[in-house]
């Protein structure tokens, strides 16, 4: 990765709740490193500008990158990603969650170079969409605070009659064979599962 990806900034989402974690998501060790800490990196890598959206600023003011939190008091992603796009430099924003520990900078790319003519760009894994994996226009704003204020914050729902360029799986599997990027450790049993299934 030579380069920045130009008119991006890439955020992590670390506002959720974690209420079925004895520990914040974002800081569960995965292969001797925090998920976080390991995300940041690969941001880093890709993106001139990065920064966090997080309610619990205290926790991560240590990573030494830019905080904001919720602009509004409505819990949910699609707040923390109007509040991304807000506060973005640039056009554009990737955003990903906090609990997803195999960001693949080679997918990110990929799904960066898909933009052309859509507003957003959003991976689908199974019969699934993956919007916390993908990429945001600022063309979206005003539509997502109405959505947010109207009390719809739902991200699928949202999307739905959106220019949307959604990745198919087929393509997914070309650079990330497994789908390891779409990975979330939401629970204590889903960080055993995942550390047995490594020995």
């Amino acid at each position: 990765m030579d380069s920045f990806l130009k008119d991006c900034t890439g955020v992590i989402l670390a506002g959720g709740e974690n209420k079925r974690m004895p520990v914040p998501k974002a800081f569960i060790e995965v292969e001797g490193q925090r998920i976080i800490e390991r995300n940041l990196g690969i941001m880093k890598q890709l993106f001139k500008e990065v920064f966090i959206i997080t309610n619990q600023p205290e926790s991560y003011i240590y990573l030494g990158v830019p905080l904001f939190g919720d602009i509004y008091n409505i819990r949910g992603p699609l707040t923390g990603i109007f509040t991304a796009l807000v506060n973005s430099k640039n056009p554009w924003v990737f955003v990903s969650a906090c609990d997803m520990p195999f960001l693949n900078g080679h997918l990110i790319e990929y799904l960066y170079s898909k933009r052309d003519n859509f507003s957003a760009v959003v991976p689908v894994a199974g019969e699934k969409i993956e919007p916390l994996f993908a990429f945001y226009s600022k063309s979206l704003l005003l539509l997502m605070e109405e959505s947010i204020l109207m009390g719809r914050p739902a991200i699928k729902d949202f999307l739905k009659d959106k220019k949307v360029k959604y990745v198919t799986v087929d393509e997914i599997k070309k650079i990330d064979p497994e789908m390891r990027s779409f990975i979330n450790l939401n629970t204590p049993e889903d960080v055993e599962k995942y550390l047995k299934s490594r020995r």
